[in-house]
């Protein structure tokens, strides 16, 4: 097969994410020596930024739009559903190669020094390790993938660029007590809880960098943490949406296991709250963190909106709690039902309240510490200004 020349499109990948500030000089020799392309395998499914949707890509029948997603600063879903056969009903991604954008906003928040090793949780196409790889020594850089099949396509991605260091088959949770202490770790799957374990093969010192939320909604945002021999803690440093740690994917049974009897029995009333002043602007508005930061063990669902109207349901995940507002178009107030131990709603109303209270902070002002026992503290500009997540 006849390559297509996209160097050019590449470069210009280049220049964009240098410009917009997503990639320091620093890392420019390795996006330049170690291409993404290397580490996708030959069919792929790109988000299409413009049709809102992953679309199939085949190397073998369309290598000019391949390469051209490739090199492109969109996510790529690699695996579907843990690498079972496809079945009936939607499909859960559970593998990709993230925006590179994405990858150079962490890689320049872990701040990697000459001499410095980096444990790395979810290897996926092996590009994040490769990259660190050229930058460090393949001695340098070990990384973990739970999925075996997974790990292996990475490790013939990885050995083909001359890029191969150690890569681990396990529970990336569990981080490497063999290789350990790291000066970095650097996750690339979402998580809802820091592993100690990452906190314990961290050097004091150290830094880990991860995608971190809350089961509020599916989106994180990048946390930058400094170990010490305790806890380690740090500042947000903003939005990304990545699949999850297999471990800590969300808890929920479903609608029907809460609303068993219907909503016959729940309490009503109405809010003024309107549906633009919950949202906000998109799946990354600020608001939606600091609800989820606030509002303890509970999951938020945004209906599809119908004839005008859009439920909005919010789910506790300790308990049978449940709330749901009704949006309506043209009509000042929604109407609301709960039922359980908790008012969901009333939590989250009273969440938004303190956003605004709190002069709508973003993400940056929001840090997190995360302690050896497992426990975790949410805090506005200051670890003294804290609660528990």
């Amino acid at each position: 097969m006849k390559l297509p020349d996209l160097s050019e499109e590449r470069s210009e990948l280049g220049r964009s994410l240098l410009a917009r500030g997503a990639i320091t000089a620093a890392w420019m020799d390795a996006f330049e020596a170690v291409p993404r392309s290397a580490f996708l395998p030959e069919v792929m499914w790109p988000y299409d930024m413009a049709a809102g949707t992953h679309v199939a890509v085949d190397l073998r029948q369309e290598p000019g739009l391949w390469f051209q997603y490739a090199d492109a600063d969109v996510p790529i879903v690699t695996q579907w559903d843990d690498g079972k056969p496809s079945g009936e009903g939607v499909r859960v991604p559970t593998s990709s190669a993230s925006m590179p954008s994405v990858v150079f906003r962490m890689l320049r928040d872990l701040d990697v020094q000459a001499g410095h090793t980096v444990l790395e949780i979810g290897t996926g196409t092996g590009w994040n390790a490769g990259l660190l790889a050229h930058r460090l020594g393949v001695d340098s850089v070990t990384s973990i993938d739970i999925d075996a099949n997974v790990a292996d396509a990475a490790r013939d991605h990885l050995a083909a660029q001359e890029l191969l260091g150690v890569v681990l088959t396990r529970d990336g949770a569990l981080g490497d007590p063999s290789g350990a202490p790291y000066d970095r770790v650097i996750a690339t799957a979402g998580i809802r809880t820091v592993p100690p374990e990452w906190i314990a093969q961290t050097r004091p010192g150290g830094v880990i960098v991860a995608p971190w939320g809350t089961h509020f909604s599916n989106s994180d945002a990048i946390v930058r943490l400094r170990a010490d021999n305790a806890e380690a803690s740090g500042r947000f440093t903003g939005p990304v949406e990545f699949m999850k740690l297999r471990s800590q994917r969300l808890p929920f049974e479903g609608h029907d296991a809460y609303l068993e009897e219907g909503m016959a029995g729940a309490k009503r009333s109405t809010t003024d709250v309107t549906e633009g002043e919950l949202l906000g602007e998109g799946r990354f508005d600020p608001r939606t963190f600091a609800i989820g930061l606030r509002v303890r063990d509970c999951h938020r669902v945004v209906a599809e909106k119908r004839d005008g109207a859009r439920p909005m349901w919010f789910y506790g995940l300790k308990d049978r709690s449940w709330a749901c507002v009704m949006f309506r178009d043209g009509r000042l107030e929604a109407d609301v039902w709960q039922e359980g131990p908790r008012r969901l709603w009333d939590e989250v109303r009273e969440a938004l309240g303190w956003w605004h209270g709190a002069d709508q902070p973003d993400f940056e002002r929001f840090g997190l510490t995360a302690a050896m026992d497992g426990s975790q503290r949410a805090w506005l500009d200051s670890p003294e200004n804290a609660w528990p997540v």
